[in-house]
């Protein structure tokens, strides 16, 4: 087997891939290793390889990665509820970076059972890893958390990504309506075109007008929600100014630029900022996370969510991949393919 290790903080140049023998399932366990023939990428890995997530990552040397799935190649003895040849999704708590260093950057990755996930045939090899982030994190938090209620407007910034891509699957499925943002007039159009992005508008935010053009696409009001990785400086200002009455603002990422943030409006609005991380959904009771995976699986199967694959990379060239994503030019999910 081989892995991506992260020798130092810093630049792509820190990412070296290194050899090592195969996993084996220790004696008398509920091991499985499982052969990854796909990897998610998220911005996460890239803030992790240069030092500004440590609270996932910790220290290197470390292996990056929240996301994997693949094939079980070997079982422990006391597996009984998984086969060899199983196709399966790593649980989102599964990659416990912080505490073994063992992100899902490598070609084999070696867990227990409860951290897999069986997966239906008809859901390609190469999504297995890399539906988790963006469908728990949108439903997660617009449905679960959120309640979501028909007809409710939700602003989805950072439109091109996956995840505000599949937030706007999710929340057009439960009733809602969509209006996503991009700084770029190029990706609006191309956005326009793919059916997986389901916006009932767009809005391009380098337009200094932008913020006009959301007050008249709900007829003066705002959005009700808006879900944000972006989430500061001018930009959450704007964001604070449009918020409908009693709305909420769910900051899911730290994609901006650090800034002064007036928060005075929220009062006379009776409305609120919240955080939102995949593990609450992870740590809530048993059924609400099995639900979760039951039906996002069952949405990819019959077609109602589809995630846009931007590109595929080989693992071997994931310097090229992360500098890829560092551009900021692709529409949909980067995933590495071991």
């Amino acid at each position: 087997m081989y892995k991506v290790v992260v020798k130092a903080f810093g630049g792509s140049e820190q990412l070296q891939i290194i050899e090592l023998p195969d996993p084996i399932p220790a004696p008398n366990s509920n091991q499985v290793v499982i052969r990854l023939t796909s990897i998610g990428m998220n911005h996460a890995d890239l803030m992790a390889r240069r030092g500004e997530y440590k609270l996932v990552s910790g220290n290197p040397p470390f292996t990056p990665g929240l996301e994997g799935g693949g094939y079980i190649d070997a079982i422990g003895d006391a597996v009984s509820d998984r086969f060899i040849g199983q196709r399966v999704i790593l649980s989102p708590d599964a990659p416990q970076v912080t505490r073994r260093s063992e992100g899902t950057y490598q070609s084999h990755y070696l867990t227990t059972t409860d951290k897999t996930i069986p997966v239906p045939d008809t859901i390609p090899d190469q999504l297995l890893g890399a539906i988790w982030l963006p469908y728990l994190t949108a439903w997660g938090c617009l449905i679960w958390k959120q309640c979501l209620k028909p007809g409710q407007i939700v602003l989805l910034p950072g439109a091109s990504s996956s995840i505000a891509i599949a937030a706007s699957q999710v929340v057009k499925h439960y009733g809602g309506i969509t209006i996503g943002t991009t700084t770029s007039a190029e990706k609006l159009e191309k956005l326009r075109s793919m059916p997986e992005a389901q916006y009932d508008h767009l809005v391009v935010t380098s337009d200094p007008q932008w913020s006009k053009e959301i007050r008249k696409l709900t007829s003066g009001k705002g959005p009700n929600i808006i879900f944000d990785p972006v989430a500061a400086g001018e930009f959450l200002n704007t964001e604070i100014s449009l918020l409908a009455n009693e709305g909420t603002i769910w900051i899911y990422g730290l994609l901006g630029t650090v800034g002064v943030v007036d928060v005075t409006p929220l009062i006379r609005k009776r409305a609120a900022i919240r955080g939102w991380v995949l593990n609450e959904l992870g740590i809530a009771e048993p059924e609400n996370i099995q639900s979760a995976y039951k039906h996002v699986l069952d949405s990819l199967v019959c077609g109602t969510y589809q995630l846009p694959i931007a590109r595929l990379f080989s693992l071997q060239d994931v310097r090229q991949a992360h500098e890829e994503m560092e551009k900021g030019k692709h529409i949909g999910k980067l995933i590495l393919i071991p």
